[in-house]
C-alpha cells in the first residue's frame, strides 16, 4: 500500500508500466467535473470506475484484494478511510475470477488510515483493504484499475 499526495504521483511510474498513462490521464482530466462511469484507458489493462458509493463505516465495510489489478484509489468529494490488513493475515475465502475480487465477509482490518482529496492510495494485491467508510452519506472517488 502506497498514500501520498497526487502531486507527487509521477514519483511511483516505474512500479507498473501503466502508472505513467494514470498519470497523463490525472493531468489532462478533471475529476472533480467529470461524470460518474466507466473510462476506459488502455483496453482492459487500465480504465477508472469513477463512481459515487455510499457510506460505509468501520462495521459495515468489508475487507477485498485482487490478484489480476491493482487499485487506484482517489477520494474526490471528501476524505475517505480505509481498513487495511496485509493479505498474508487475512483467512481464505473464494475468490472471483470474473470479477477479481475476494471479499472477507466479517473480517475486520487491523489498521485504518484516511486519504483526503488530493491524495491517492495504491493497493496491490497483496494489501486487502476496505474502502468508502466515510461521514457523509456518500463519495464520489476514482478508482483506476491498473493489470499488475
Amino acid at each position: 500500500m502506497i498514500i501520498d499526495t497526487i502531486d507527487n504521483f509521477g514519483k511511483y511510474v516505474t512500479l507498473n508500466p501503466l502508472f505513467a498513462d494514470v498519470l497523463e490521464f490525472l493531468k489532462t482530466n478533471d475529476l472533480q467535473t467529470m461524470e460518474a462511469g466507466k473510462y476506459p484507458i488502455k483496453d482492459k489493462d487500465l480504465f477508472l470506475n469513477l463512481q459515487v458509493a455510499k457510506q460505509r463505516t468501520k462495521d459495515t465495510a468489508f475487507l477485498e484484494t485482487h490478484i489480476e489489478m491493482i487499485d487506484i484509489q482517489i477520494p474526490v468529494s471528501c476524505a475517505e478511510t480505509f481498513g487495511y490488513t496485509p493479505l498474508c493475515d487475512l483467512p481464505a475465502f473464494d475468490y472471483n475470477a470474473e470479477k477479481d475480487i475476494t471479499k472477507y465477509g466479517d473480517t475486520k482490518a487491523q489498521t485504518y488510515v484516511t486519504v483526503n482529496p488530493g491524495q491517492f492510495a495504491i493497493f496491490f494485491p497483496q494489501d486487502g483493504h476496505a474502502p468508502c467508510i466515510i461521514d457523509e452519506p456518500e463519495i464520489k472517488k476514482a478508482i483506476f484499475k491498473v493489470k499488475k
